[in-house]
Order: structure tokens, then sequence, then C-alpha cells
């Protein structure tokens, strides 16, 4: 049965940043409809339904992981076509809808034999999906009067921001000299009925001109836990200038305003090399993410940055009323790896060959692949700057935050571009090891130690990773890895399935996931039967270089239905916050203990390259277990916990202060 989640909140006034916070307040659950299904199931008390036992799954070489369901689905007909991708249920019916976007902020044509840019795809529980893109008014302008002409929308964010229970959503956009804008960034207001209303005009989120704005990843997060979500903003450049990142404060009306500053959060121009160096100033971001990294309940935030400038970490401290971030990119291991070795970058051995005197040149060996006969033929290298640590790390676009190793702290997975003539000191992209301190570090066992190995080496040959998921694509209690490879000729999308702690072997193309040139991905049990989906975009950028895996005729999304179903043990778990806690339960996390594994999930607000977000509803597989012990620790200021015993194969919806229901 479907079920619609009743606004259960109501807005009350905030008294300020600093001091007791209010916000948004309490529960109000009396007009909430009831629920189908099997009743409570809380505490382990034999009142709730029977556990759905199977022998349980994981995956072994010569199973099929995924098929390809998109002609099932109607996707092929819809003609959504798009690297942007969102997984949320924007309406609140239980079924997880879908938000595809093109690259780029250009704005969606209506009008007949017009392009579009964005769509809202309604998933209509019955294996289809249908285009709302128009009726819900998600793509609504505020300036632009010509009914034709949608609103520009590149960088998609969902989270109740007004507590009244149901999902709306900040939309990015770039807007500088060379993409001039007659809109802005915006919040729209869920309605509560598939609409969506522009929410307030004075608000810091708009940044209207003269500012400069270029968003390249957006994460919604409590960051003070009274409540109410605040956003935090990755840019890019603007003017192709690199731009200070920055932290909103939500009000509980859809406003927010700027507290990058007080916050401890400014970074300095792009200019002083010592500043670069230690990851002090600005950098190109292409991807935001807000996660607690050391247990203690305050989320580090961070960005992924391109043009092999500094990851930024910023680590929160003190109480969360007052407490400011201290910038922890270089130490804890963030920013870039240790491998700082450049000489065996072809163009910097070009250079040298042609320059021998120069500094750093002494014993560099000439080029091995390109030819060097002019300056122009070491096209990659500046010798003043390049041989500096903050030149030197990667291009980094998603960041994933996950327990991968099922130790109790959240992990990294990080996805980056890698030029092959660049060499070794390019970051790839691999797994950092949280060690669990409280300062927060991490540790990089290397792809020949992890499993996550490129996808092959040559000359002429380019990796483009720049999404990335992590989830437990089999149930057997393990993540895996899925990495979006995208842009350039060879580039395949690659899942990992994690075969022992901390270690994955390549799932076969042919038994995964076969997408060419894979960017952009999001991640739900979209047919509810237990497993979880993916739905993968195209890139068409670079299709006429030559090589193989040719860029398919259009850049329509596809949807690959997880086969691993049959035999899974798994829970669901939706997670509504009650007072003091967002409605959204952003933030919110869960251990779930069974079979002798614990694994560790939270809610996220949005993450990783111009706006990747996953289903919000959490899901565990239980390997060969049939019940499992769930531990939740809410988001508000007393980080409250709740415990329970529940069987396998239900879906629950969890209201704070409540036993779990089931849901279909």
């Amino acid at each position: 049965m479907r079920f619609l989640i009743a606004k259960a909140f109501r807005c009350m006034t905030a008294i300020g940043w600093i001091g007791v916070a209010v916000g948004c307040g309490e529960n109000d659950l009396s007009h909430r409809p009831p629920r189908g299904g099997a009743g409570g199931a809380g505490g382990g008390s034999g009142g709730g339904p029977p556990a759905v036992c199977h022998a349980g799954a994981r995956w072994s070489e010569g199973t099929q992981a995924f098929a390809d369901a998109t002609g099932a689905w109607g996707l092929d007909t819809i003609g959504a076509e798009g690297v942007r991708l969102s997984a949320v249920d924007f309406d609140g019916d239980g079924w997880t809808d879908l938000v595809v976007r093109r690259g780029g902020s250009a704005a969606d044509d209506y009008a007949p034999g017009g392009k579009r840019q964005v769509w809202l795809l309604r998933n209509n529980g019955k294996h289809g999906f249908e285009d709302v893109t128009v009726a819900s008014g998600i793509g609504r302008n505020r300036a632009e009067t010509d009914p034709n002409k949608g609103r520009p929308a590149e960088v998609f964010a969902f989270g109740d921001v007004d507590n009244d229970g149901d999902l709306d959503v900040f939309t990015g956009i770039l807007r500088d000299a060379k993409t001039p804008q007659v809109e802005t960034s915006e919040v729209f207001l869920n309605q509560g009925d598939g609409t969506f209303a522009l929410g307030p005009e004075a608000s810091a989120v708009r940044r209207p001109a003269p500012a400069l704005d270029a968003v390249a990843g957006a994460s919604f997060v409590d960051v003070d836990r009274d409540g109410v979500l605040d956003l935090w903003v990755a840019e890019a450049t603007a003017n192709d200038v690199p731009q200070q990142d920055r932290l909103y404060r939500g009000d509980c009306t859809g406003s927010f305003a700027d507290v990058t500053l007080e916050r401890g959060l400014a970074t300095k121009p792009w200019s002083k090399t010592s500043d670069l160096n230690e990851g002090l100033a600005h950098t190109i971001g292409w991807g935001a993410l807000a996660c607690d990294l050391n247990g203690d309940g305050n989320a580090e935030l961070l960005v992924s940055s391109y043009g092999r400038s500094p990851d930024h970490l910023w680590l929160a401290g003190g109480a969360p009323s007052s407490f400011t971030y201290t910038n922890r990119s270089v130490a804890s291991g963030y920013a870039f790896d240790e491998n700082q070795d450049w000489t065996d970058n072809e163009s910097a051995r070009c250079w040298c060959k042609l320059h021998p005197t120069d500094g750093g040149c002494e014993g560099v060996p000439p080029p091995a692949y390109i030819p060097c006969a002019t300056d122009q033929d070491a096209f990659r290298w500046d010798n003043s700057t390049d041989q500096e640590p903050f030149r030197l790390g990667g291009n980094s676009a998603t960041t994933v935050c996950a327990d991968v190793d099922n130790d109790g702290d959240m992990d990294l997975v990080t996805s980056e571009i890698v030029h092959w003539d660049v060499g070794q000191s390019s970051d790839p992209a691999e797994l950092l090891v949280n060690t669990g301190e409280a300062d927060v570090h991490f540790t990089r066992p290397g792809n020949d130690a992890t499993g996550l190995a490129r996808h092959h080496d040559g000359p002429g040959w380019d990796e483009g990773i720049m999404t990335a998921a992590v989830f437990d694509f089999d149930d057997d209690g393990w993540p895996d890895v899925y990495y979006g490879a995208s842009d350039y000729p060879g580039n395949h999308g690659l899942l990992f399935h994690q075969d022992a702690p901390g270690h994955f072997i390549g799932v076969p193309i042919d038994l995964g996931i076969d997408q060419h040139r894979s960017h952009g991905i999001a991640v739900a049990d979209f047919d509810h039967d237990g497993d979880l989906d993916v739905v993968v975009g195209h890139s068409l950028a670079r299709c006429d270089l030559p090589g193989p895996d040719a860029c398919y005729p259009t850049a329509g999304i596809r949807l690959f239905e997880n086969q691993m179903a049959a035999q899974a043990n798994w829970i669901a778990l939706a997670l509504r916050g009650g007072e003091g806690t967002n409605r959204a339960a952003i933030g919110a996390r869960v251990s779930l203990t069974a079979g002798g594994v614990t694994q560790t999930q939270e809610v996220g607000g949005g993450h990783g390259h111009y706006g990747i977000q996953h289903d919000l509803t959490l899901s565990f597989g239980l390997g060969a277990a049939c019940e499992a012990d769930v531990t939740i620790r809410w988001p508000d200021a007393a980080l409250t916990e709740q415990s329970f015993h529940l069987p396998a194969g239900y879906r629950f919806v969890v209201t704070q202060g409540s036993d779990p229901e089931v849901a279909e």
C-alpha cells in the first residue's frame, strides 16, 4: 500500500544563532493517516510481523547482479537525458522518484522543438515513471516572463527546510560574466500536493547580482543540531576565479543567512603559494559533502576540488550552538595523497629536456611517448608552480562518505580524473580509511591493496571517474563500490564487490552495469523488492575522440534493476525526525547488527559532483541473518538514541520517539 506522510511540524520562532535552539518544533502526528502493513515492530516484544527469511544473498562470480530495465520502466520513451541524478521521494508517497539534469546552467525551453534541461520523474509504483516537471512547478521562474522558459538549475539538493513533512529543494546555478542569468539559485518549498513554490525572496542563497555564484555541489545538514536544516555549498569558478565555499543557516521558512565567516570557514584568494599548499585558499570546488567523521554528532564539511587543487575538510569543534570549524584539509590526509613525485609526468620531462638547468630538472629523464620539440609540447607543465604540493593532488569530483569496512566510523571514497601523461603524482580514485581519531585522519591503503584498480593504463588513455556510489548491492551486509567513469574513450562504469573486509573484486560488465561513459548515478530500491537498483547517466563529452566504447546516440538515462532479491534478507528504514530534529532526519546515524556484523549509515542531504542524492530511506542487507538489532542516533541537541529489534523483509517508518511501523 502506498502511504502518505502527513505534514507533522509547525514552525516556531527562532531565537538566534547562539543560545537555545528552537527553530522548528513540536511533533503533531494526530492527522497522519494510518499506514497499511503489519503494525508496530519495536522492541522485539513478539507483537511485530514475522521475519521474511531467505537463505541470504552474496554475489559470486557468474551471478547476474543487474539487468537493464530501462525499457520496462518506460524511461526510453520519456526521453530524459542527463548526467546529474537524484533519487528522492519528492511527493511523500513512499516510492522513490528521479530528478535528471543535463550539465550546465541553461534554462529549459518548453516550446515545440525546444531543448529540455531538467526532468522531474514521478515513480508510479507500477514499474514506471511519469514526467511531472511542468506540473510540479519545479521549473518556475522568479524573473523570466516567457512561459516557454524553465529556470536554469543544475545542482539539486533535497531536504525538509520548513519541517512540514515533505521535501523541499535547493536549486543551484552558475552566474557570471560568461554565463549571465536573470534568475538566481533558489529554494523551492514543497506544497505537499506534488507541487513546489518559490521560497522567500530575501534569502542569502539567492546571491542576486552583482554577487557571483558558481554552485558546484550542495548538502543539507543541521550543523548546530537545532532541528532546522542548514545548507553547505561548494563553489567552483566565476569569471575564471575560484570562489569562497559557503555555509547558510536555515530559519525554518525557506530563507537562509550566510554564516560562512562567523563559523570559521573563510578561505583566502588563489594567490599565495604557501596558502595553497596548506589548503587555506579557495579552490575549484566540484562537489560538497557533510558527514560526521569522528562520531561526535557534529558534521564535518568537505569539498572535492578540480584542477589538482587541494580538497577541503573542515572539522567541527565546540558546542553546537557556538562551535567553529577548523581547516584539517592537509592534516587529515584528505587534501591530496603523499605521492608528490612528478618526474614521470610527460610534460614535465619534456620541459626539463628543453630546459635542463631549470630548478628540479637535474636527473629527470626525457619523455617516453610525446614528441618534444618546443615548449608547447610541455602543455601540462608550468615549472614555476607545478612542483608545489598544491599542484600534485587530484582532479577530484565526488567524495562519498560511508562506513566501508564496518568498523563504526565513516570512511571516504573519492572519484578522480587522471590523465595518462601526468603520471603517478595525480591522485587516483580510491578508498580513504578513517583511523577513528577525534581530530580526523585517513590512511590510503592504495588500489593495489584494496582491489579498486583502474581500468587500464597506456599512452593516450584517460580515466574520467567523476561520480561514485557506495551501497550493498547484494545485501550481504558489506558495502560495495560503483565508479561512474565517463567522458573519455574506453571509460566504462565499474562495479566492485567487497569480497573481504576492505578488499574488492570487479564485477564483470556483462553481469553488472553495462554503461559506457557512465556519468551520474542515483541509487534506490525503486521497485520495493528489497535490493538496491541503479540509474546511471551517459556523457556525450569528447565523443569526437577516437577509441573504444563510442558514445551512445543520446545522453538518455538507463535503469539497471538489481537481480539479487530472491534470496536476500534486508531491512529498510525511513526516518522521521521528532521534536528538536529536522523532519527529514538528515544527519541521523543508524547502527544495525545482524549475523555478528555491525553496519553504520547516515541519512544524507545530498553530496558529490554537481548534486548527487540517493534515497533518504536507508537500506541494510543482512546476509544470512533474519533479524537485526538497530540503534538510531537522532541529530538533535541531545543526540537522542532509540533501539529496536527488527525482523527481516520489511520497510519500516520510524518516527522519533515511537516504535517502527511497517509500510509498503
